[in-house]
């Protein structure tokens, strides 16, 4: 698996992560393309080559000539941008998201909803650039798998339209929720909103560098010069050294409400909802609450970039006064369906499997059920043959 390790030690920042995608080996002509594509008038990506603390680094620059008439883009106008750009359908679809948490969080600080969130001419372009960009270079890398360090705020305070704020800026702090982040002395703004934003929605493990071959690293250089280190980002790129014995792992969100005072259907069309909303897996458990009340213990787990959707979504279906929130690393067994041929039709069976090794198999329910219902037999029957038809062929 090709992997991207992002080693912010002295932050993160887009124009950063993008220059060191950039010096790792994405053309630079490849970007330039993207934001021609994008038709952003007077706007132009260009890269050169200079140095932090004596150290060679790659600086991007999103130069923009300002529209007078333009001063302001809600998150419907850059959606509609970035929508209407010819580029890959994931592309569009990952910067999208990258930018709905990025202004869900300004939405947050704010107190407005997400559709009142309005990004100045220069900062939306700016931003659209960065992020398109970004999810562009790791497509034109090969990269299937972000990883990052934990990532230093910075420290002291920084001047900004609501006067002096301590560091992390507002929104940078919201959108750091259930990240790691490290100790830093170095003064001033480190992590960014659209930095925080991109690494929390595509990252998906915070902490030391992997187990990887490393062949490839890039060097993106800040704006700013540092006090105590560096202004520089480094991405290491290579893959991941595959054990056949090892598991694979992913962190998710996990949220939970305790409910006494609602109706089963509620309940029910509440987890409903959240399936279709994106949640991983939602399960109700029976419990006893004080003064001997019963309820229902509301459980989801969900992709962090979800979470906060969810969380809404939960306070708006269900009669709770609180949700909690925390983080959790899974272990699981690596995913794979293959077809099977029966006498009731080709099923679907899902396999388990720890590198090579298959460790878990199960015909899919939804097209036995289907089978059983067509054919008017047992749904154990169709299951049955189902696995019966795989091992045949040389199965667990």
């Amino acid at each position: 698996m090709n992997i991207a390790y992002f080693d912010c030690f002295s932050g993160a920042a887009g124009d950063m992560m993008l220059a060191a995608l950039i010096d790792a080996g994405c053309p630079l002509e490849h970007l330039q393309d993207v934001v021609r594509k994008l038709s952003l008038p007077g706007v132009e990506l260009t890269a050169t080559v200079t140095e932090r603390h004596w150290l060679r680094a790659l600086h991007v620059d999103v130069k923009i000539t300002p529209d007078p008439s333009q001063k302001h883009r809600h998150l419907s106008d850059i959606e509609r941008i970035i929508r209407a750009a010819p580029l890959d359908a994931s592309i569009i679809d990952d910067s999208l998201k990258i930018f709905r948490r990025l202004a869900a969080a300004e939405a947050h600080v704010h107190d407005c909803k997400i559709e009142e969130v309005h990004f100045h001419e220069v900062g939306a372009n700016d931003a659209i650039v960065d992020i398109v960009c970004h999810v562009a270079a790791l497509r034109k890398l090969g990269v299937e798998r972000v990883e990052c360090s934990p990532i230093p705020p910075g420290s002291g305070a920084v001047k900004c339209d609501h006067g002096l704020m301590p560091v992390p800026a507002p929104a940078a702090a919201h959108l750091l929720r259930d990240t790691p982040i490290a100790a830093c002395d170095e003064p001033g703004e480190l992590c960014t909103p659209t930095g925080a934003a991109i690494l929390t929605t595509l990252a998906e493990r915070f902490g030391p560098p992997p187990n990887m071959h490393v062949t490839s690293v890039g060097v993106g250089a800040g704006t700013r010069r540092g006090v105590t280190r560096p202004n520089i980002l480094r991405v290491f790129l290579g893959r991941v050294a595959s054990d056949p014995r090892e598991l694979e792992h992913d962190t998710v969100t996990v949220l939970e409400a305790q409910i006494d005072d609602m109706p089963a259907q509620g309940l029910a069309f509440t987890a409903e909802r959240l399936l279709a909303s994106g949640a991983l897996d939602v399960y109700l458990v029976p419990i006893v609450m004080k003064k001997g009340r019963p309820g229902s213990l509301l459980s989801v787990l969900c992709s962090p970039a979800d979470a906060d959707a969810l969380e809404r979504l939960i306070f708006a279906e269900t009669t709770t006064f609180g949700v909690r929130k925390t983080s959790a690393t899974r272990s699981k067994l690596r995913r794979r369906s293959e077809p099977v041929t029966t006498r009731f039709g080709e099923i679907r069976i899902k396999l388990g499997l720890r590198g090579n090794e298959v460790l878990q198999a199960a015909p899919e329910y939804e097209d036995c059920a289907a089978a059983a219902r067509k054919h008017q037999v047992a749904l154990r029957v169709v299951q049955e043959e189902t696995l019966k038809a795989w091992r045949a062929r040389g199965g667990l």
